[in-house]
Parts: structure tokens; C-alpha cells; sequence
């Protein structure tokens, strides 16, 4: 989505939310419909989503008259979801019912009297004319207009059979048909609905504290800097920051993580999140509209309704496809009466190739399958910002990893402590108590195992703290002076280090660790190894993507000898070391030149030229990112990569449900027009083959559900 659309949806238009559209077709129709209204400058319909956009001025009356002709219903966005009657007892379905009794009974009557007789006829019209109200209005709205939709080639075909006498089979195919437009109703619900489960994961309402009053308050209402508590047991209606209480909260609507995360005071909170244990009090941050949730609900609409290239495809095929089945279903009807052929016998072919050529099926194969991919994937803390990503995805042949924040945690850490002579614990905490006073990056790694180790390093007194520039630190505790920083700084203090201690040194950085020494002026007292911490999933998920065929490289800013062990140690394909930001932007260029299909993972802040320069950008943790959110393809919401395999995982599967989707629709209907040549094609085999295509295209799109991590 470029960021001119998205504006221009957000700032300019209205969004309304729209109940009861079956088909792209009719999304199509309700679009130029809603242009028309006087008032309204522009529109634009996301049909995966059932949203409408207006620029300009209108009521939901007059929209819900532009859409009288599919009986839609309209409301505004931001209203209540109104629960939906069972799908038996929707009134489109009920007309379907009466419909059918009449023609099983019009068929008793037929065998009864005989097919001529006058009350079979009627009965077969009156369960025409129920079933089909809707569709010849339709029809006949677009014949006028010469447009060719499915409407308007099954009301000719329908209005033909009667012509020719044929009011069985007419009655039956309006039945087929309508049972057909509800079963696509139904399953068009059911992708839609792993979005609107979305959004139900928050509450509308929260207990908010203002002054000494507590209430509750509609979300809509509560303003950033309101403190809101939240019960165990009870979700979160709001991002913000913990500033009393601690608790375990479930993330699994955001983030797709199962495994409850602990929050504690100054920790970030999310909207649709499971508060478990504690009593949390929780400073808003964000406006509803703002939050985590309605941006992930607002970038999956958007994601819909963006085409996928397969999609484009297909409506540029069935632009042309339409007419033409047209022109070839008159063809087969006049030319070979006027050989001699049966007048009657041959205008029922042309009838049948006519309800046979409706590209339904065609149309629907690929938005099925996009628009439950992307709501599978998004249910799984997986966010896919479109068709066109889902479809690259599937593609992709190499992958890039950032090293640092990516594969690793981003956090130092100490490894490995080595001592000379004196106690472990009293030289850790000399070591961390001078540090204290150091801004090195790696000086809050010993702080933190201090701490882990519950060393009292803060009651230390240290004088005389001076920073040796480039080398490290030194300071005095207990009038004697002690020195931490890197072996070259003792090599200069002490002129040299023995052999043996030199080894271990050059053991520890082989294995990519960052060595700390500890020492006075005589003698060395202990190391301290230093080393970014690999993910625990970073193995397995390199395993995993190497095993699909996929080259995996690392690149990283790093130096080549820690860039090295660390790519040993995950299992990586290549490793790329000393990069600036520039060079991992001409490195992804070059892998592109190698496979044309090329993803990049990043954590979104200093990768994003990367991301962009790549096929598939992926950020890590868009939970808490908006950079992670707005500059990649893909976001994943928890800070996992094991959620990589299983997005390329159902990339791939959607790719070759799509590709079996548009293989059998066309497939179905080349086999239809074959039975004209012997002249078997009959209105039942046309409608079964039209309206059996595109049941089984929506369920076989529908299978992408069920894929799981």
C-alpha cells in the first residue's frame, strides 16, 4: 500500500463497513453505484475487508440504496459488529426453500399429467420467478448497459430455456444457482471472518480511574494519560505503559506468542492482550484508533484489497474472456440451423455454453485464497501487508538475516569468567562497581550479571575514576588501583602477557566473545568474556529454511571473526562481515541479480534501506515498532523467527492453491464446451460445472486456514 492511498483512505474518506457482498462482481457494481451519488466525489471498495470508502458527502440510506440491487447492508465503521442471524435463517436463503418446494412439486405434477400440462408450467414459473426475482433484475439492469456479468448470461440462458419450452430445466438451474450464491456467501464469511474475530480481541470498554472516581468508560472515549485497571482475568482495551502491579499477560492476540510475558512497572502493554494474575494499573498512551490492534485490523484491510498479481491476471483475462463466450455462445446457436441443424435443439446449446462461460470461479480463485492467507497468518501474529507480498513470499529463493537483534538478542552478555588467585564474586563486584562509571556498551552486561549474582556493588565507594580513551578504565577501591579494559591495555600496563593467558584470550575470541581483563598494575586478576546472545530459535529456524532449499546469509557490521563463529553456530549458508548500512543495501541488490527473489529480516530501524531494497522486507517484533510495521512487507509481531518458516510455509501453499484454482476453473469449463460438439451439453452439466467450480475454488481456498506453525 503506498503511503499517498493510505492517507488518502484515512484523512479525505469515510469507511463504512458493508454487510452481504458475494461476489468481486458485485463489490464492482456498488463501487460505480456509490460514484454516482450526488455528493459523493469518489469511492473505493475493499472487498476482502466488506468495506467502502467515500470521499465526499452521503448518507447510509443512500448507500444502502446504491446497494439495493445485492441487499446490502451499511454502517459505519466504527458502530458495533450486529450479530449475524444463522445462516439458515438469512432472508436471501428463504426465497431458496420456497423455491425448491415449488419445482419438487411442479415435478410430482409433471409426472403426474405429463410435462406439457398447464401446472407443472406454472409451478415451474412461479419457482423461476422466486428463486431468480433478484438475478433477472439484475440481468435485465445490465443488459441494458451491455454489460456481461453472470447475472446477465443466466438470465438470458434462463429466460431462453422458457422460450423454448424448457421450464424444468430453467426452474432448475435458478435453483442451482441460488443454493450456489448462498454457499458462496457463506464461505466468503467464513475468510472474512478471521478478521473480524480481530476485532473483537479488545474490549469496548474500561475501568478508568479519573481523579478519585473510577468508571467505566466506552473506548472511544478514553483520553491518552487516563489509568486504566485491569482485573485478573480481564483484557486490555488499551495500549499503554504498566505504572503499578505486576502480572503475566497472554500476547498471543498480537504477538502469536503462546508462552505469557511478564509485566511489570514501566513495561509497554497492548490493546487485546490477557491480563492472567496481578491487578495492573496502566497509563493510556495511544487513542483507540491509534493502538497496536487497530493498526494490525487496519493494515490487514488494506492488505485485501491490494491485488495480488495472480488477481490482476485474472481480471485482465476475464475482461476479455466475457465477451467473447458471448459472441461464441450466439455463434453455436445460429450457424448450424442455418446448415440444416434443429433450431430449438441448437439455441439450447448456446444457451448452456453461455451459463457454462461465466467466469465465477475465474474471478473468485485468487481473493479466496489471499484474503484467508493473510487472515490465518495475521491470527498468528504473522502481519502480511498484501497479496502481492503473500505471492513473493512463496518465491522467495535466499534470505538475509541482520546479526545483531535479529538471530542474536541485541543484549551483551557475560559468557565466561575466568579468575588468577583471588575470590570470583569480590572480583566481579570491583569489576562492575568501577564500570558503574563507564558508558561502554558492554560495561551494563557485567552490571547486569552482578546483579543476576545479587553482588552489593553499589555500596562500593570508588575514587579517582579516569577513562583511558579506546582502552578502558581504571579506578581506585580500597586505595588500590585497579584497571578494566582490553588485553592490549595490559600488554602496554605489564610490557607483556604470558603465552598461556594469551591462548585462553585468543580462545575466547574465536569463539566471536569480546574479552574484558581485570588487573592493578603488577598482575592480570581475572577476564570476563562478553558475547551478544544467540535466539534460542535462531537454530532451528535457519535449519528449517535451509532444509525448504533456501539459501540463508548473515550480514552483520560486525567484525569477520565473531561474524564467523556466530554463523557457524546458527547453521548459516554465507556470512557477509564489516558492512555498513550502505553495503548491506548493494549486497541485497546482488543476491537479487543471482535469484530475482530475495527477503530480508531486520529489526526495522537501521535495516530499513535493506528491507526496502529487498523482494520481501520481514521486521521483527512489530509489536512495539511502528518503523517494523510501516517499512516491511511483513511484520512479525513477536520477536520470533520461528514464525519465518511457517509464513513461507503458507506462502507457498497459497501460491499452488491459487495456481490450482485458476488451472481448474478454466480446465472445468474447456471440458463443458467440448460436450457442445456432440451436442451433450445440457443447462444442468453448465450450472454444475459453473457453480461446481467455484464451490470447490472457495473451498480448496479455504483449506489455507488449517495451516498451522
Amino acid at each position: 500500500m503506498s503511503s499517498g492511498k493510505a492517507k488518502l483512505s484515512e484523512e479525505e474518506m469515510k469507511a463504512y463497513r458493508v454487510q452481504g457482498f458475494t461476489c468481486t462482481n458485485c463489490a464492482a457494481i456498488f463501487e460505480n453505484n456509490v460514484k454516482e451519488l450526488p455528493g459523493v466525489q469518489d469511492a473505493k471498495v475493499n472487498f476482502g475487508a466488506s468495506k467502502v470508502y467515500v470521499k465526499g458527502t452521503t448518507t447510509i440510506e443512500e448507500l444502502e440504496k446504491a446497494g439495493a440491487f445485492e441487499n446490502l447492508k451499511i454502517r459505519d465503521e466504527k458502530e458495533q459488529r450486529v450479530e449475524r442471524e444463522p445462516f439458515w435463517k438469512q432472508k436471501e436463503n428463504i426465497k431458496v426453500y420456497i423455491s425448491a418446494l415449488l419445482l419438487v412439486v411442479s415435478w410430482f405434477l409433471g409426472e403426474q399429467y405429463g410435462e406439457e400440462h398447464v401446472l407443472p408450467t406454472i409451478g415451474y414459473a412461479a419457482s423461476i420467478l422466486i428463486g431468480g426475482y433478484s438475478l433477472f433484475i439484475k440481468g435485465l439492469k445490465n443488459l441494458s448497459r451491455l454489460n456481461f456479468d453472470m447475472n446477465t448470461l443466466m438470465t438470458i440462458a434462463i429466460i431462453g430455456a422458457a422460450i423454448i419450452g424448457e421450464w424444468g430445466e430453467g426452474a432448475t438451474v435458478v435453483i442451482l444457482f441460488a443454493i450456489s450464491e448462498a454457499l458462496e456467501r457463506y464461505s466468503m464469511d467464513k475468510a472474512r471472518q478471521s478478521i473480524e474475530s480481530l476485532m473483537d480481541i479488545a474490549p469496548k470498554e474500561a475501568l478508568i480511574r479519573r481523579g478519585n472516581e473510577e468508571m467505566m468508560i466506552h473506548v472511544d472515549d478514553i483520553q491518552v494519560g487516563d489509568i486504566m485497571i485491569v482485573k485478573p482475568g480481564q483484557k486490555l482495551a488499551m495500549d499503554g505503559i504498566v505504572v503499578k502491579g505486576t502480572s503475566t499477560l497472554n500476547q498471543a492476540a498480537i504477538t502469536g506468542e503462546s508462552v505469557p510475558v511478564t509485566k511489570t512497572t514501566n513495561d509497554e502493554v497492548f490493546a487485546g492482550t490477557l491480563n492472567e494474575e496481578g491487578l495492573l494499573e496502566v497509563k493510556v498512551t495511544k487513542r483507540v484508533e491509534d493502538t497496536t490492534l487497530s493498526k494490525i485490523i487496519h493494515l490487514v484491510e488494506e492488505a485485501q484489497a491490494e491485488r495480488a498479481p495472480s488477481q490482476a491476471f485474472v481480471d485482465k483475462f476475464a475482461k476479455y474472456y466475457t465477451p467473447a463466450i458471448v459472441i461464441l455462445a450466439l455463434l453455436i446457436a445460429v450457424v448450424p440451423p442455418l446448415f440444416g441443424g434443429d433450431w430449438s435443439q441448437w439455441i439450447y446449446q448456446g444457451l448452456a455454453v453461455l451459463v457454462v462461460g461465466c467466469p465465477c470461479a475465474l474471478v473468485v480463485s485468487t481473493p479466496v485464497a489471499v484474503v484467508t492467507a493473510i487472515g490465518n497468518a495475521a491470527k498468528n501474529g504473522v502481519l502480511i501487508k498484501g497479496g502481492i507480498h503473500l505471492e513473493e513470499a512463496g518465491h522467495l529463493k535466499a534470505i538475509a538475516f541482520d546479526k545483531t537483534g535479529t538471530l542474536t538478542k541485541g543484549i551483551p552478555a557475560v559468557t565466561d569468567i575466568v579468575t588468577y588467585g583471588r575470590n570470583e564474586n569480590e572480583l566481579m563486584t570491583i569489576t562492575a562497581a568501577i564500570e558503574k562509571g563507564s558508558q561502554h556498551p558492554l560495561a551494563s552486561a557485567i552490571m547486569r550479571k552482578a546483579e543476576e549474582n545479587g553482588l552489593k556493588f553499589n555500596e562500593v565507594t570508588v575514587e579517582d575514576f579516569q577513562s583511558i580513551t579506546g582502552k578502558g578504565v581504571k579506578a581506585k577501591i580500597n586505595n588500590e588501583m585497579y584497571y578494566v579494559g582490553s588485553p592490549n591495555l595490559f600488554e602496554e600496563l605489564h610490557g607483556s602477557i604470558s603465552s598461556d593467558r594469551k591462548e585462553k584470550i585468543a580462545d575466547m575470541q574465536t569463539q566471536g566473545k569480546t574479552v574484558m581483563v581485570l588487573g592493578t598494575e603488577k598482575e592480570i586478576l581475572s577476564f570476563i568474556a562478553v558475547a551478544d546472545e544467540m535466539r534460542e530459535s535462531s537454530k532451528e529456524v535457519i535449519g528449517k529454511l535451509n532444509n525448504m532449499g533456501i539459501e540463508t546469509v548473515m550480514l552483520t557490521g560486525d567484525n569477520q571473526r565473531t561474524a564467523t563463529a556466530i554463523g557457524k553456530q546458527v547453521g548459516v549458508s554465507d556470512i557477509k562481515a564489516d558492512l555498513l548500512p550502505e553495503d548491506k543495501l548493494n549486497f541485497i541488490k546482488e543476491l537479487r541479480e543471482k535469484h530475482q527473489s530475495v527477503g530480508m529480516v531486520g529489526d526495522g530501524v537501521n535495516d530499513a534501506p535493506a528491507l526496502a531494497a529487498s523482494t520481501v522486507g520481514v521486521a521483527m517484533g512489530g509489536a512495539g515498532t511502528d518503523t517494523a510495521l510501516e517499512t516491511a512487507d511483513i511484520a512479525l509481531m513477536s520477536d520470533d523467527l520461528s514464525k519465518l518458516p511457517y509464513t513461507i510455509k503458507l506462502s507457498r501453499k497459497a501460491l499452488i492453491i491459487i495456481k490450482q484454482n485458476i488451472t481448474f476453473s478454466l480446465a472445468i469449463k474447456l471440458v463443458a464446451l467440448l460436450l457442445v460438439m456432440p451436442g451433450w451439453l445440457t443447462l444442468w452439466i453448465a450450472i454444475f460445472a459453473d457453480m461446481g467450480a467455484t464451490l470447490l475454488v472457495t473451498l480448496n481456498s479455504l483449506r489455507l486456514l488449517k495451516i498451522k506453525e
